[in-house]
């Protein structure tokens, strides 16, 4: 570390919480609701690259909300608040603290005190506020509305200048990002620190991204969101795959106790149970598998290496493609359930039709027999 410490001229804390409230969201139905509330603004997020390179499959809405207060180390700050809002259901809040000449081990200890004040283990809850007002402005217009105790949060430094003109391969030689990444207050082993920055990338002498599983550092001169961007939509990604994890969790053993119970019932109305249970089987397949796809196709990257290396590592970072083989895993399952059942209830009304067919013949043995 030099003897001269470098200076944050220009940056920001943001700390991300995300949400996963209902089914689907109508983004062109939040557009026009949010245009009627006075002095509000809202805009479709597209990244700074070329469209071809990255974009969105649906654009998401951005709204800004109205600043929040926030106690940090004992003093009262104004954060800047934005609400995006993804058409897969999930509602991403972001608050925003700029911090500007300060030195990196002051601005190393304002990050770990945000996540303190405003993080996961913080001993009051600022977000559930800001949700809850969302939730009661766009109830009409959300499909299957949900009150998911899920959510994923994340905390980004961004730097935007130092106090001197600095090269990215000089950085690691000047600050210590181990101790903004890791929260810790102790030295890490050497073992440590190569794991924790691993994840880095370049693309100009000057800016430079560090990512890990919860936290993000993230240096870029030219104000350029994009890297900030992708990695909200990988935690979006992440968030609502754990929430159908979970849902089909809970949705296995119940389908199993169903159809134990559809199998121990049989009798006349049998062959209509299976069928009925096969019905709300198909249904949650077909709705987890459209909600899959959308999710797996939120973002679009064909031609921007650079973009598409931070969005692939932030997946494999956070673990995205287990928990999506997971939810197809439970899918399969289900889809096996769901074809069984059919055979089940095709086979169970064949059998009451070829006994239909004989009680039939019986009546007219029967009935030629009296006759006579």
């Amino acid at each position: 570390m030099s003897a001269a410490e470098l200076q944050v001229q220009s940056g920001a804390i943001v700390a991300q919480r995300l949400f996963d409230i209902a089914y689907s969201i109508d983004l062109g139905a939040v557009e026009q609701l949010w245009a009627k509330r006075p002095n509000s603004s809202s805009s479709r997020s597209q990244l700074a690259t070329s469209a071809k390179a990255v974009a969105f499959d649906v654009p998401p809405v951005l709204l800004t909300l109205d600043p929040v207060l926030v106690m940090i180390n004992g003093h009262e700050l104004s954060a800047a608040v934005t609400a995006r809002l993804y058409d897969f259901g999930v509602v991403a809040l972001s608050l925003r603290l700029p911090v500007t000449n300060c030195s990196w081990s002051g601005f190393t200890r304002f990050f770990n005190a945000v996540d303190k004040s405003i993080g996961p283990a913080a001993p009051s809850d600022i977000w559930q506020p800001l949700l809850a007002s969302l939730r009661q402005t766009f109830a009409a217009i959300l499909t299957k509305p949900n009150l998911s105790a899920l959510q994923e949060d994340y905390l980004v430094a961004v730097v935007q200048q130092w106090n001197e003109p600095i090269a990215a391969a000089a950085l690691q030689d000047r600050i210590d990002l181990a101790a903004l990444l890791s929260g810790e207050s102790r030295p890490l082993s050497e073992g440590a620190r190569s794991d924790l920055l691993r994840q880095r990338f370049s693309y100009y002498e000057d800016d430079l991204v560090v990512l890990t599983w919860d936290r993000a550092f993230i240096y870029e001169p030219r104000s350029d969101s994009d890297v900030a961007d992708v990695l909200e939509v990988a935690n979006a990604q992440l968030l609502e795959l754990r929430y159908y994890d979970e849902l089909l969790d809970d949705e296995l053993p119940r389908m199993y106790d169903l159809v134990e119970e559809t199998r121990r019932g049989l009798n006349l109305f049998a062959p209509r149970r299976f069928a009925d249970l096969a019905r709300k089987l198909h249904t949650l397949v077909a709705e987890v598998t459209e909600l899959t796809e959308r999710v797996d196709n939120a973002l679009q990257v064909t031609e921007d290496v650079y973009l598409a290396r931070i969005y692939t590592s932030a997946l494999d970072l956070f673990r995205v493609p287990n928990v999506g083989a997971a939810v197809n895993r439970k899918l399969a399952i289900v889809r096996d359930t769901y074809a069984a059942l059919y055979e089940e209830a095709s086979g169970a009304r064949g059998e009451l039709l070829e006994f239909a067919v004989v009680i039939l013949i019986v009546i007219e043995i029967a009935i030629a027999l009296i006759r006579r």
